[in-house]
């Protein structure tokens, strides 16, 4: 093996891990949270829109509605230790369920909103939850097989009303009372959550197979939290006068979403403005202001593309020379000029990008992990960036390459393992404690991770050659118009692939070129966009080996989502799913 560690040598990295938790020590979610809210109990902690104004709570008014719901919940029979799903959008009453039900001494267990009936029974029935907590937009698909989940005893729907179903206001009533009953409950109750407790499971989306459950404690949380301010100090990630806003729109099911959004706002002050529809995070921001925003790299690629069509010129050294006064009302225009920190993660992203919004003058890094790390493994501090790498190891983290190139990490943000799966948990923890993270990389002499494809993923052809479909599918998706492309070639003799245009960026492209179209399906058949297409995976031929390169490939007429299967909840694609459902079109292209 090749061994890249981030301090240098194995003393320094067991001082690092020492020293944390050491600070650590004793110290839970909760303990946390007690602590953000006794010093900043007037900050508002939750604010959201509602009838076109924004409405707000206090941490000392969301901690109040903590407390009621954690009492309530007890009161319906919830036990320490047995599992609640949250089925919701992005909005205060979930953030409120999640804290409510760990100082209750339960596990809360978010479902994402795209998932099927039958995908939320196998998460509700595979934990045996025995309380949901629903959305009323998602209670219809909850109902339908509540039959299938012995174990689910009551339900709470978190706006309006249903005779299947506790209301919001009632349980907090409940749980109110009980607090004016017994003052002293709700402290003596979650006082005794111990570090190594589970704070959730998080069910990985999945490219093949039934989800894994991710099994997280509080110190692996805590861990992870003080780790990052190291790397990140608050004051970097701070207003000038010491505020931080965030913008919660990333699914809650999602381990960055948990992590640095509810969690986050747990062990330190800051303003949660929640989105409930993605696609309206800039509109949203604009408003709010954020001074850190976290996004896969989707949702830089559609920022990208919209301010390319506004620009005249997105080259880094034109960008840079534009006046400041330009740069930031650019900036302020999509609500980034009060952004302190700007990261991608998730997957790997076009440098030209970074280098895009670096010359803009946002403070732009990326970082790698997983929800078997506890959220991020790898980050860069904004300035200390090196193109197409994903930062280096937290501190006190051990960071490894196998001889296969697949990366290896050891340390305190390594989960427990799966949920009522040792086999699989065998598989991907060691008997020496290293996580296999079946991602494939490179590690610089600096210790700067490079991530490459998934190990699961190559594609070996059939003369026996190696090749990454994610180097393939980068090159194609350089191209404005490609907004997805999935590279073919296992076991065929040459490579291949679909391609998808972007929803966005291919009608502007034929506005400005005269073309008239309804849709994406049109445009997918139109000689002159076609034309542009070759001209884009000739220019991805260009930067790849002559193996490697695309020999012929199909323009598909519809978008890849979530929602349709070609996508996970957190939009990495389903490789298996893609290659089943256009297994007629591949056919045509070994024809």
């Amino acid at each position: 093996m090749t061994t890249m560690e981030r301090s240098g040598t194995p003393a320094d990295i067991a001082a690092d891990r020492a020293a944390i938790e050491a600070e650590i020590a004793d110290s839970t979610l909760l303990t946390a949270y007690a602590d953000t809210v006794a010093a900043a109990a007037d900050v508002e902690a939750h604010r959201w829109l509602e009838d076109g104004q924004w409405r707000s709570l206090t941490y000392r008014e969301v901690y109040e509605q903590v407390r009621d719901l954690a009492l309530g919940l007890a009161m319906i029979g919830l036990r320490p230790g047995e599992f609640a799903v949250i089925w919701s959008r992005n909005r205060s009453e979930a953030t409120v369920a999640d804290y409510a039900v760990m100082h209750a001494r339960g596990v809360p267990v978010f479902i994402y909103n795209t998932v099927t009936a039958e995908q939320a029974a196998y998460i509700a029935g595979h934990c045996e939850a025995a309380v949901a907590i629903v959305e009323r937009e998602f209670l219809p698909r909850l109902l339908s097989v509540w039959a299938q989940l012995p174990k689910l005893r009551q339900v709470i729907v978190i706006d309006g009303e249903s005779d299947s179903a506790i209301g919001w206001p009632q349980l907090l009533g409940l749980g109110h009372a009980e607090a004016q009953r017994s003052p002293g409950l709700f402290e003596q109750t979650w006082r005794q959550v111990k570090q190594d407790d589970l704070v959730t499971l998080i069910y990985t989306s999945g490219t093949t197979g039934q989800p894994k459950a991710v099994m997280l404690t509080h110190r692996n949380v805590r861990y992870y939290q003080l780790a990052t301010i190291r790397v990140v100090p608050l004051e970097e990630q701070s207003d000038d006068d010491g505020t931080a806003r965030l913008i919660s729109y990333l699914p809650m099911a999602h381990i960055t979403g948990r992590s640095v959004d509810q969690w986050g706002a747990m062990a330190r002050p800051l303003t949660l403005s929640y989105c409930p529809d993605a696609l309206k995070l800039f509109e949203i921001a604009a408003q709010v202001h954020p001074t850190a925003l976290i996004g896969i790299p989707r949702v830089w690629e559609k920022l990208y593309a919209a301010l390319r069509g506004a620009l005249p010129d997105v080259s880094p050294a034109a960008v840079r020379a534009l006046p400041d006064e330009y740069r930031q009302g650019v900036l302020s225009y999509i609500g980034l000029d009060r952004c302190r920190v700007a990261t991608s993660g998730a997957a790997p992203i076009d440098p030209a990008i970074v280098e895009f919004f670096k010359a803009l003058g946002l403070p732009f890094s990326e970082g790698w992990g997983m929800s078997e790390l506890s959220n991020a493994a790898t980050l860069t501090a904004p300035g200390a960036s090196r193109v197409g790498a994903v930062g280096r190891a937290f501190p006190g983290m051990e960071l490894r390459t196998a001889e296969d190139g697949e990366v290896l990490v050891r340390g305190p943000l390594v989960m427990r393992g799966y949920y009522k799966d040792p086999e699989r948990t065998a598989e991907a923890l060691d008997a020496d404690g290293w996580m296999h993270t079946g991602d494939i990389g490179e590690l610089d002499a600096d210790g700067f991770l490079k991530i490459t494809d998934r190990k699961k993923e190559l594609i070996i052809t059939s003369g026996g050659k190696n090749i990454s479909p994610a180097l393939v599918e980068y090159e194609l998706q350089r191209h404005p118009l490609i907004g997805q492309a999935c590279a073919i070639g296992d076991r065929r003799n040459y490579v291949t692939a679909l391609l998808v245009l972007d929803p966005e960026a291919a009608p502007a492209w034929a506005r400005a070129h005269g073309i008239e179209a309804a849709g994406l399906a049109d445009l997918a058949e139109n000689p002159e966009v076609l034309a542009e297409i070759e001209r884009g995976v000739a220019a991805a031929n260009a930067h790849l080996a002559r193996v490697e390169q695309v020999r012929r490939y199909r323009v598909l007429p519809n978008e890849w989502t979530a929602e349709t299967g070609e996508l996970t909840p957190t939009l990495k694609r389903r490789r298996r799913v893609i290659i089943d459902r256009y297994a007629d079109e591949i056919s045509q292209l070994y024809a």
